[in-house]
């Protein structure tokens, strides 16, 4: 088939269990033009460079009319992740206030007690049994209730966010278009009751602050001013679909890949100090992102030859520059100490992984224990049944047999 059909071929749910001899085809070519009308890049320094090119926007207001993305422009107030300089940098700098240095040092470090308290009640709750699901059992519960506490949601509306994340995420899908009415619906109806339930906890936090991040930043006035209530819901929202659905995939393909390699699942047990390396090496070699699809040129840019006109889509595939043989040795073998490991599994530039250090923590604590928990761990299944989106790529069931 033509390059023209790679994004179509590398978003088919036929191929979300092994992606990667697509992005080697894509590599082969510096830039793809796809039938879309989109552009498709996968080579590392190529996706590099662009992650950090003052000339690509995240605001979908740029793509030109017609285009893929361009009728989801205007949906509504927008996170700072889909906004540019220099709206996005005001917001970003409002919110890391209150989750990193330096004006809150300690809001991570502070959480690690509390992290390894939920990891093992959720691994002691998996004692006893012959079969597990990571996913259900393990790698969805422990993210939710971290950035849960995070925020300062109650416990018991932990539920509730399941059902919103699961719609909202299915918007992400860049194959979703006006004509996917049902799931469109499904988000917007979502994305208000979610709205509702947070804008509400807003006002009780303004009127009674704790020391939970969602009170900081309804109640912190910084050099930049406040955010304001849309504002405020907007980036909560964002702060807990990003919080925790890159962190359940970055647990999930983890386990996968360990379990694929049980030589190196016993390294790690035997030196557990390995364990933040091979963290590194799991978001280069599955990473829990796979597709930026966000992304507009403002100006016309040539690649390697190639002219990406203004406004047109432009998918720059992490996954793919991650595996780019050209920038890392032995790209697709895991090596868990691997060295000069600087991967764009969670982004790069302005818009990289707001939530990297809590990801990192979350994935090195969970990690560490079912390892070191685990019986005998062994597949079930492989490969494992994927969910459908191929953004997050990541299983929707992990089963595997203890014992």
């Amino acid at each position: 088939m033509s390059r023209a059909q790679l994004f179509e071929r590398i978003t088919d749910q036929a191929n979300r269990p092994n992606p990667y001899p697509l992005y080697e085809e894509l590599r082969e070519t510096r830039v793809a033009p796809q039938d879309n009308g989109s552009f498709l890049v996968g080579r590392y320094y190529d996706v590099m460079a662009l992650l950090h090119d003052p000339r690509i926007s995240s605001d979908l207001h740029n793509r030109g009319p017609g285009l893929p993305g361009a009728d989801r422009a205007g949906d509504g107030p927008e996170s700072f992740l889909k906004l540019d300089p220099p709206e996005h940098d005001r917001l970003r700098r409002l919110t890391t206030r209150q989750f990193g240095p330096p004006h809150s040092p300690d809001r991570i470090d502070s959480m690690r007690g509390e992290l390894a308290e939920l990891v093992t009640s959720l691994v002691d709750g998996l004692d006893g049994k012959g079969r597990i699901d990571i996913v259900d059992d393990f790698a969805y519960p422990f993210p939710v209730s971290v950035i849960c506490r995070l925020l300062g949601v109650p416990h018991e509306e932990e539920p509730r966010f399941h059902v919103w994340a699961d719609a909202l995420v299915a918007a992400i899908d860049p194959r979703r278009n006006s004509a996917d009415n049902e799931q469109v619906k499904a988000a917007q109806q979502a994305q208000m009751e979610m709205a509702m339930f947070m804008a509400g906890l807003i006002e009780d936090r303004r009127r009674s602050p704790g020391d939970d991040m969602l009170s900081g930043l309804a109640n912190d006035s910084g050099p930049d001013g406040q955010l304001n209530t849309v504002e405020l819901v907007t980036n909560s929202i964002l702060l807990f679909i990003a919080g925790h659905e890159t962190t359940v995939n970055l647990i999930t393909n983890g386990m996968l890949t360990l379990l694929r390699n049980p030589d190196v699942l016993e390294r790690l047990r035997a030196e557990p100090e390995l364990m933040p390396q091979a963290v590194e090496e799991l978001l280069r070699f599955e990473p829990p992102v796979h597709l930026l699809g966000q992304r507009t040129p403002i100006v016309d840019i040539e690649i390697d030859g190639v002219t990406v006109p203004k406004g047109s889509p432009l998918v720059l595939a992490l996954a793919s520059a991650n595996r780019d043989p050209e920038r890392f040795i032995d790209a697709d073998r895991f090596v868990p100490d691997r060295e000069d490991n600087q991967h764009v599994g969670l982004g790069s530039g302005i818009h990289s992984c707001f939530g990297a250090p809590l990801a990192r923590l979350e994935g090195q604590m969970a990690l560490a224990e079912l390892i070191r928990r685990l019986p005998n761990p062994r597949l079930v299944e492989d490969p494992p049944p994927y969910r459908p989106n191929p953004v997050l790529r990541g299983p929707r069931h992990l089963l595997v047999d203890c014992g």
